[in-house]
């Protein structure tokens, strides 16, 4: 059989910047075997595939190697498609499996999730992972919520963007991912970048659901509510980050690259 397919770039305002999330539009679920293959098959950090549910819709996310519980860029790729697809909707809510049901608003050309906050808790310093970073934090945090997740703090955000991990080290660690952040400049709150070898994912170029976990830290250690945050990768992105209690708001926008079909 034929299945629509598209690609999208999310978390930018231009083409080959962002993350691209392929985006399977679906009657009814294929098999997992099948959706993981597709996934595979696309070979990017994830594949959505979305089912109509009355008004609403069913989603999920696999990257090459797993299914994941949330994903952000692949949800605002989603949402793309959708309103593309009809053009008098201003909202569209998705029921996960394990993330609860997310919403996706739209004000022009941007689009707003809103996700839970999965907030960190210090733990103690981590040779293994300053080995696998080649960097020591300053801190190191652990969100246990957010597929436990670790975030390492460093003091600027050259630090960050000069780290080169090793990503076979990163891949041994306990934790399936990590989130390495520090202070912004000009403007922004925070940079950040997101290695998950553990996942098919050496590094993502830009990850909504770190930012479930980005955003109530610098929320408060900066004082504010509303940040704005880069993932400097090397395509890079750009996010709006909103604390609003147990929820964040992310916003960005996303651009189509690629629409066609593809043959199971």
């Amino acid at each position: 059989m034929q299945l629509p397919i598209y690609q999208v770039d999310a978390f930018t305002d231009r083409l080959f910047g962002g993350n691209p999330a392929a985006v399977c539009p679906l009657e009814g679920w294929l098999p997992d075997a099948t959706m993981q293959a597709i996934a595979a098959e696309n070979n990017l950090a994830e594949t959505a595939f979305f089912v109509p549910e009355g008004s609403d819709y069913a989603l999920r996310w696999f990257t090459p190697t797993v299914e994941v519980d949330l994903c952000g860029h692949a949800t605002l790729a989603s949402a793309r498609v959708i309103f593309e697809r009809d053009v008098s909707l201003s909202s569209v809510k998705f029921r996960t499996l394990k993330a609860g049901t997310l919403r996706v608003t739209r004000a022009g050309d941007l689009l707003a999730m809103d996700f839970p906050a999965r907030p960190a808790t210090a733990i103690a310093a981590r040779a293994d992972l300053a080995t696998a970073l080649g960097k020591a934090p300053e801190e190191t945090l652990l969100a246990r919520e957010n597929m436990n997740m670790i975030m390492a703090l460093y003091a600027k955000a050259s630090d960050v963007a000069a780290l080169a991990p090793d990503f076979a080290a990163l891949a041994k660690l306990d934790s399936p991912a990590v989130i390495a952040t520090a202070p912004g400049e000009d403007g922004i709150d925070f940079v950040s970048r997101f290695f998950a070898p553990a996942l098919g994912i050496p590094e993502d170029p830009v990850t909504g659901a770190a930012h479930c976990t980005l955003t109530p830290y610098w929320s408060k250690r900066l004082g504010k509510t509303r940040l704005e945050a880069r993932q400097i990768s090397a395509r890079g992105g750009v996010l709006t980050c909103t604390l609003a209690g147990e929820r964040v708001i992310i916003a960005g926008r996303a651009v189509v690259y690629l629409e066609g079909k593809i043959t199971v």
